[in-house]
């Protein structure tokens, strides 16, 4: 294996298995020995910086976090680049997702996520499970910043939400579902943002590890040189990618 200077990973399903919440402290004790040797570990997910700050906390100081479907990087709580979306379109879009029965809107900026609830009690739900900054606005022209990525929500049927969305929508932006109840739209896919992270630190990406599980992740998976799809990844995934692993943690022991 030529020499590693990079490694991204995906969280959901990828670092963090079967429902866990936490990353395990041997996780924590790979990527401190792998920065001493020279190689920055990327955590590269669709969560906001402080979601993923709070995740990995204990080396929080060691890593560099690819944030936001890769629309944002930071490092040492720096932003290295963000990738903005256009706003009028923005706002259109969150009109369309407003208008679905049952579904609600976050839309994200640099690291506070904006709310504009039909419902109180689901400000609560959301907050909870993002674990992001989050601030009740009246009308998207409250939100005061540069946007980068809209997501729809939905208790159940999230399939209904896609297909209401998908054919205008996915022309415009780069769309992905996450997980049961989210459906994304950014301007960056994981593997511009990973691209563009490279660029800045003078990382080649054939030098880069990168973790997936979902469809999401190909976009990074496909531009790296040292490529990994978890066992648990749909077939045509696991078709896709010669490397697989069931724990990230297995494969950066080898390193």
């Amino acid at each position: 294996m030529s020499h590693i200077r990079l490694i991204a990973s995906d969280i959901d399903g990828t670092l963090l298995l079967r429902g866990a919440s936490h990353i395990e402290n041997a996780v924590f004790d790979e990527i401190r020995r792998l920065r001493r040797k020279g190689i920055l570990f990327c955590p590269a997910s669709g969560r906001q910086y402080k979601s993923l700050r709070a995740l990995f906390a204990p080396v929080a100081e060691d890593v560099s976090f690819l944030c936001e479907n890769g629309a944002l990087a930071f490092l040492d709580e720096k932003v290295l680049f963000k990738t903005v979306m256009e706003r009028e379109l923005c706002r259109r879009l969150t009109q369309d997702i407003l208008a679905i029965d049952g579904c609600e809107v976050l839309i994200s900026g640099e690291n506070i996520s904006y709310m504009m609830p039909k419902h109180s009690e689901v400000v609560d739900i959301i907050a909870n499970f993002t674990g992001n900054n989050i601030r009740i606005v009246r009308s998207f022209d409250e939100i005061p910043e540069e946007i980068v990525k809209v997501s729809a929500f939905r208790h159940d049927d999230l399939s209904m939400v896609v297909s209401a969305l998908h054919e205008t929508w996915s022309r415009v932006f780069h769309d992905a579902v996450a997980g049961t109840q989210w459906y994304d739209f950014t301007l960056a896919t994981k593997g511009t943002g990973l691209r563009n992270l490279c660029d800045v630190l003078g990382v080649p990406l054939e030098d880069v590890m990168a973790f997936g599980d979902n469809y999401n992740d190909v976009p990074m998976l496909d531009i790296v040189g040292h490529p990994f799809i978890m066992a648990g990844a749909d077939e045509p995934l696991r078709n896709r990618y010669v490397n697989q692993t069931q724990t990230v943690l297995e494969v950066l022991r080898t390193l």
